[in-house]
């Protein structure tokens, strides 16, 4: 089951957000029918807006990420809510490139570092608030890591991973974010680095243990205490009600054109790949009539 935790140092000094999203990132992959690099660059940016997510305070919250490097991969475009689910897709989920020299997937080359990560948090009232950092190495948890330096002035250890197997399948797929918070000492910033070098790969983690394993092991010697737990999957909002209320703003005469056209009206979602058709017997559904 995948699941969001967060947990706290005893000394209140290190927060860490954890997830473990392997479900959620092959849903992704199965829909969108991405291929390994893309895969994982699809699934290190769900980690990371569910983690950001799940920080959001109230139920209608919600944060999108937008990653676009210049490379092959297009723009990866991430939504989570309050509690962490999420849903997404790369533009271009075909994108298929040789292994780097040291064996891992290129995710780099995919995604680029010619451009901007962008983070909109949307808390339901007025305009949403935005924030964006250029891409240091389009690996994506060094840009988060340097977007919480640039944009919220924090500093932070982030470490995303997605595993993929040799039939294309994600075998585990999660990742960390570790906080220093206010009063935080040199010694506090020093112990934290050198626990989270020597806590390895993410993926390896999750393989062979659990998510409390993860945080027990970035936060070794901090004896972390877990403040809460929630369940998160991969979810999709979207409905034929929804769908038909966004097609209510087309002026009268442009939704008469595009029925005369092809005699219907398909929408596909491009989070779930649903497919949604309107008739011209659909209008009151459309208009909101009952």
């Amino acid at each position: 089951m995948d699941r969001v935790i967060r947990a706290i140092s005893s000394d209140g000094f290190v927060k860490i957000t954890a997830v473990e999203l392997t479900e959620a990132v092959e849903r992704a992959r199965n829909i969108h029918r991405t291929l390994p690099v893309v895969t994982a660059a699809l699934g290190r940016t769900m980690c990371a807006a569910s983690m950001l997510g799940n920080a959001m305070k109230s139920d209608g919250d919600s944060i999108t990420v937008r990653i676009n490097g210049g490379g092959p991969v297009g723009t990866v475009l991430v939504v989570s809510d309050s509690l962490g689910n999420v849903r997404g897709y790369a533009q271009n989920p075909a994108v298929d490139l040789p292994l780097r020299p040291d064996g891992k997937l290129a995710v780099g080359a995919a995604v680029g570092n010619d451009g901007m990560l962008t983070v909109i948090r949307d808390l339901g009232f007025g305009e949403p608030v935005s924030g964006s950092t250029r891409l240091v190495t389009g690996e994506i948890a060094e840009d988060f890591a340097q977007y919480f330096v640039e944009s919220e002035q924090i500093p932070t250890a982030c470490a995303l991973g997605v595993l993929v197997d040799r039939d294309q399948h994600v075998l585990a797929a999660g990742g960390y974010i570790a906080q220093l918070m206010p009063g935080a000492g040199e010694d506090t910033a020093r112990r934290l680095e050198d626990s989270v070098n020597a806590a390895g790969p993410v993926t390896a983690q999750l393989v062979h243990g659990t998510l409390e394993n993860v945080v027990e092991r970035v936060l070794e010697g901090f004896e972390p205490k877990i403040v809460e737990t929630d369940a998160v999957s991969y979810l999709c909002p979207c409905s034929r009600e929804r769908v038909a209320a966004a097609l209510s703003g087309i002026p009268e005469t442009e939704l008469d054109e595009m029925f005369r056209e092809d005699g219907k009206i398909e929408i596909k979602c491009r989070f779930c790949d649903s497919v949604y058709t309107f008739t011209p017997d659909d209008r009151p559904l459309i208009r909101g009539e009952k």
